[in-house]
């Protein structure tokens, strides 16, 4: 009966475990562009990185620019994160932030799981402007005779 119980909770703590580690408690989306994308781990390599959210201090009246540190592992995403960094474009990060900053998983506790381009904005067309119309020219071959009365 004591080993039904016991294998019972090591069960029960292995998927309070199993939750902990790979759930999620937050999700969100932040947007700025990628000042710093790096390679970290001595056994399991995770891709850590720095978002420049940029900003605007009301007090001073200047741009101060904040920073916000996340981790990413999976390889289409740094693929994608890799790409915004190398072309300086501005991108909305989608993230997942974990229960518990576990040292095999990343230097944070917020996850990359999408990478979306933000892309230029449409500016409207150009209003088109028509030439003014041509005059059509006066055939040669015909006389034009003007009279004029006078009284």
């Amino acid at each position: 009966m004591k080993k039904v119980i016991l294998i019972i909770v090591l069960l029960i703590l292995a998927l309070i475990g199993w939750y902990i580690s790979t759930g999620y408690f937050s999700s969100g989306k932040r947007a700025g562009t990628i000042s710093k994308l790096s390679e970290r781990g001595y056994v399991f390599k995770t891709t850590e990185g720095v978002l420049n959210e940029g900003g605007y201090s009301g007090e001073t009246g200047t741009l101060t620019p904040r920073y916000w540190d996340f981790s990413a592992k999976d390889d289409s995403v740094v693929t994608k994160l890799n790409q915004a960094l190398s072309t300086g474009e501005r991108i909305t990060l989608v993230y997942h932030e974990k229960f518990v900053k576990f040292p095999w998983n990343g230097d944070t506790k917020y996850f990359i799981v999408d990478v979306l381009f933000l892309g230029k904005k449409l500016e409207p067309a150009p209003q088109q402007v028509l030439p003014p119309p041509t005059p059509t020219p006066i055939d040669t071959n015909e006389v034009v005779v003007s009279t004029t009365e006078t009284i």
